[in-house]
């Protein structure tokens, strides 16, 4: 089984535009949906529609708390979340023909001290029948940075894989504790070392960096150009298909749900990161938010293209 924690959830909403923004002036939707969100539930369902047994975690709270649940029921996705005393945030995808996507995230509810123990004390038993788990995204305020490194040692501890994809200090702090991939994007590893990326033989530079302390697997996700994985079998640089891209938003989260998938499956580095770019690029092929056709990923398997470009 797979559990994915988000600590930071939302309700998502996403505003389809037929017309073109007009800042300024009163704007109607076309049409508009709202789903559980947050980049751990945008992995557990993509995870899920690949076929694997999953389970969601993480906090909730409040009226949107409650709604947020509900939703994920109406998808199938199981979940254990600790409540919280304060509202679950809302986070707004406006997608128009002129700029695409234009998103609003709210920043969260602050989280008490007491809050953050009781889901540390809860934790291991939630994880407990787990293969591997995935932590994604930001932290509500009032919790410490260093959170997702104490989640990782735990997890490591019962003999669980883990996925980190999160930026800023809980990333820096959580690659110390050594989880067994990660998923840093340009920025974020521009930020993770002060440095500016100047060409693909900086990425790999830093990617190897990331592997040398301790990290099994090292993705550098590459937008539509795919992702770079850098590990123990060698350095392999994953192209997607030409697709007609739809909606680009928790095209990452899907990546990492298929990584959870491949790691429960024991893929070796060519299928893990052939099968992770292919969902991702199902994703973008869908206007919904961690949701894709099943179907469609195995024609893109076929079509996505996996070389290795050096020796581990």
């Amino acid at each position: 089984m797979i559990t994915t924690v988000t600590m930071n959830a939302a309700l998502d909403k996403a505003y389809f535009m037929k017309e073109q923004i007009v800042n300024g002036t009163v704007m109607r939707p076309d049409s508009c949906r709202t789903s559980a969100g947050g980049k751990g539930l945008n992995v557990a369902r993509a995870a899920a529609l690949c076929g694997a047994k999953v389970q969601a975690t993480g906090l909730t709270g409040g009226f949107n708390g409650q709604q947020l649940e509900s939703l994920l029921d109406a998808d199938g996705i199981p979940h254990q979340f600790v409540h919280v005393e304060g509202e679950t945030r809302c986070c707004i995808n406006i997608l128009d023909p002129k700029y695409g996507s234009t998103e609003y995230l709210e920043p969260g509810c602050e989280v008490s001290a007491e809050e953050e123990q009781r889901f540390m004390r809860m934790f291991p038993n939630i994880i407990h029948d787990s293969d591997v788990v995935t932590i994604s995204g930001s932290i509500p305020g009032g919790m410490k940075k260093d959170i997702y490194g104490r989640m990782i040692t735990k997890a490591k501890s019962m003999g669980k894989a883990v996925i980190l994809d999160t930026s800023g200090a809980t990333l820096k702090q959580g690659i110390r504790s050594c989880p067994d991939v990660v998923k840093p994007n340009l920025d974020e590893i521009e930020q993770l070392f002060d440095i500016k990326i100047h060409g693909m033989q900086d990425v790999i530079r830093y990617a190897k960096g990331i592997r040398d302390m301790g990290i099994p697997y090292v993705v550098i996700s590459l937008g539509k150009d795919g992702a770079l994985l850098v590990c123990r079998e060698g350095i392999f640089r994953g192209r997607p298909p030409e697709v007609e891209v739809v909606n680009t938003v928790g095209c990452g989260d899907s990546m990492v749900g298929a990584f959870a998938v491949a790691l429960e499956r024991k893929y070796d580095a060519t299928q893990f990161l052939r099968f992770a770019v292919a969902v991702a690029s199902a994703n973008a092929m869908s206007p919904h938010t961690g949701d894709f056709d099943p179907g469609v990923v195995e024609n893109l398997l076929e079509r996505t293209t996996v070389e290795q470009t050096a020796a581990g």
